[in-house]
């Protein structure tokens, strides 16, 4: 069996710690692990392998915290840009046996008892095998409107749900055969995009054509940009497992959550004994049940209570809990204004390595990078910005059109607007120096790949 990783997703409900290029998924929230980590550990011990649907920024992300859990062996499909559900799992069976039995998840879920979770995993299996085309369906223990619901009868699903108003959302409590629906899945490759084919004929032969075209190397698969683009958009619960007669569903109760609000996050942390969450950089006076997210500067409340505070260095969020699902707003409002901190943190990652906005005015913007040992950025030019670069530790080898060179610790060079250069660690340690960037726009956009190593978009 292999677990399907869905690793799509912004998590624009936990902004600002989740941002388009470090989504939620990826953010080390429990014990120094991130989400897609315990997904991963969790999932290595019911599958015998797994396959990563990702873009191509969360590919990398991906590849370093594998590492970290001392993975190396797994699969990747790229997506050049997300098209939903059903074609992300549709792409991802194409290259499977039609007899594989898959178990999809998405990678930003927590599930806290893996005792349950295995009997629902070999209750699945079971029924996969049988040909059905399998759903997970949490118990709900409140009158919850963010979710999906799933009406059944035991194992018969009768009809899937939208998201209801609390009135409905207390009915189906009430109710008993309600379930919350998980987005996990199981079933054989083949039952899968049989039924797909004979459902969404559209999506499975648009996926057909991005899956043949798209290029093959070793354990990754990417997916060409105009193919994605071809393929209709569509969750895989309204491309198919609402319409199909082999959904069956297994109600399951291994203490779920999809942590998509920071209401839900508050209630995954440890607490202190006023009900705070627990934060060494937080100092309460006469302030209980709050949620304090922040590790760059002391925070402090003063007769506060229920109340979230999120302070991520570039970013405060302050929200009473129970309305932090309107924090998706704040995203939007971002958006519009075309501001860059819906997408980005101060600190950036790539393939490479990380770099850190320390200052960012107009005309000038200082970084500090850190670039991995045995790797290099992309030979790049670019027109709007000069660049000074200034070693701190370790050996760079630099590259200036026709000249390379190296810069030591303490010592700098200079790139003048439009000429191509590149920056190589060559050394067995971190290269950390400090570049000052300075023109008229310093914007992250103004770079031209010529050449790169990780085959990100060239000129």
């Amino acid at each position: 069996m292999t677990n399907i990783i869905l690793c799509g997703g912004n998590g624009t409900r936990l902004w600002p710690i989740s941002r388009t290029l470090m989504p939620k998924q990826f953010v080390k929230l429990f014990d120094d692990k991130s989400l897609f980590q315990l997904t991963v550990a969790r999932n290595s011990k019911v599958c015998q392998s797994q396959f990563i649907v990702s873009n191509a920024e969360q590919y990398f992300l991906a590849i370093d915290q594998l590492e970290e859990l001392q993975q190396s062996d797994n699969r990747y499909l790229l997506e050049s840009v997300g098209r939903n559900t059903a074609p992300a799992i549709a792409l991802a069976c194409m290259e499977f046996d039609e007899d594989e039995i898959v178990l999809v998840t998405p990678s930003d879920h927590l599930i806290k008892d893996e005792t349950e979770y295995k009997k629902a995993i070999v209750r699945a299996q079971k029924l996969a095998n049988e040909n059905f085309l399998v759903t997970f369906g949490i118990k709900p223990i409140f009158a919850e409107t963010g979710f999906g619901y799933i009406e059944a009868e035991q194992e018969d699903v009768k009809a899937f749900h939208e998201k209801p108003n609390f009135d409905t959302a207390t009915k189906y409590l009430k109710a008993g055969n309600y379930y919350w629906n998980s987005g996990m899945f199981m079933f054989k490759v083949g039952v899968f995009l049989e039924e797909l084919k004979k459902y969404s004929p559209e999506i499975y032969k648009a996926s057909y054509n991005a899956f043949t075209s798209a290029s093959k190397e070793n354990n990754l698969i990417r997916i060409k940009h105009e193919n994605m683009l071809a393929i209709p958009e569509e969750s895989i619960d309204y491309a198919l497992m609402e319409k199909s007669t082999k959904v069956k569903v297994v109600p399951a109760d291994f203490n779920w959550s999809d942590l998509g609000s920071f209401d839900s996050l508050y209630d995954e942390l440890q607490h202190d004994e006023d009900g705070n969450t627990i934060n060494t950089n937080y100092i309460s006076i006469d302030s209980k049940n709050n949620l304090i997210y922040g590790n760059e500067r002391k925070i402090a409340t003063v007769d506060i209570e229920n109340t979230i505070v999120v302070d991520t260095g570039d970013a405060l969020l302050i929200s009473k809990k129970g309305s932090s699902q309107k924090v998706k707003k704040v995203v939007e409002k971002l958006k519009e204004s075309k501001s860059e901190l819906h997408n980005i943190h101060l600190t950036g990652h790539r393939p490479w390595g990380t770099y850190t906005v320390l200052e960012d005015s107009p005309g000038y913007k200082i970084k500090r990078i850190e670039v991995k040992p045995g790797k290099r950025l992309s030979l790049q030019k670019h027109f709007y910005r000069n660049e000074h670069w200034i070693v701190v530790s370790g050996t760079a080898t630099v590259e200036v059109e026709d000249r390379t060179f190296l810069v030591r610790p303490n010592e700098s060079t200079y790139i003048k607007a439009g000429e191509l250069h590149r920056l190589t660690n060559k050394g067995k340690s971190p290269l950390i120096l400090i570049e000052a960037q300075v023109g008229e726009y310093t914007g992250e956009d103004d770079i031209v790949r010529v050449d790169d190593d990780y085959k990100r978009d060239l000129y």
